[in-house]
């Protein structure tokens, strides 16, 4: 599954009262990018993934992934003719990547760190 687009920082916060209905007991947001309708949330537990479908985006799809289920990732940064920022996540058991796009104001060495702290426990 690949989404495209670009993502900006949500307010974790924000996102944590948004999306409410969706996190189990205690589990915090600690990061969230805004990726033109659809949502990346990265939890202490899971990557959430907010799928908004169709032309008005009522239908909506919620991708749970497991920390333990990242098999690897990678990033790469903006270049000087591609100002976008890629991550790719590779899950246990899927043939594909996840892809998600990040625009310059998005610092993706922070979205690595963050990766980082939750996948290597």
């Amino acid at each position: 599954m690949a989404l495209f687009g670009n993502a900006h920082t949500i307010n974790p916060a924000t996102a944590q009262q948004d999306y409410d209905r969706l996190l189990g007991q205690g589990e915090q947001v600690h990061a969230a990018f805004l990726l033109i309708r659809d949502t990346i949330l990265f939890t202490d537990r899971r990557l959430i993934l907010v799928d908004k479908q169709g032309i008005t985006g009522k239908k909506t799809e919620y991708h749970s992934v497991p920390y333990r289920s990242i098999t690897h990732f990678a990033v790469e940064t903006a270049g000087t003719f591609d100002l976008d920022a890629e991550l790719k996540i590779w899950i246990s058991g899927s043939p594909t990547t996840l892809q998600k796009t990040f625009t310059k104001g998005v610092d993706i060495y922070e979205v690595q760190a963050i990766l980082t702290q939750f996948v290597a426990r």
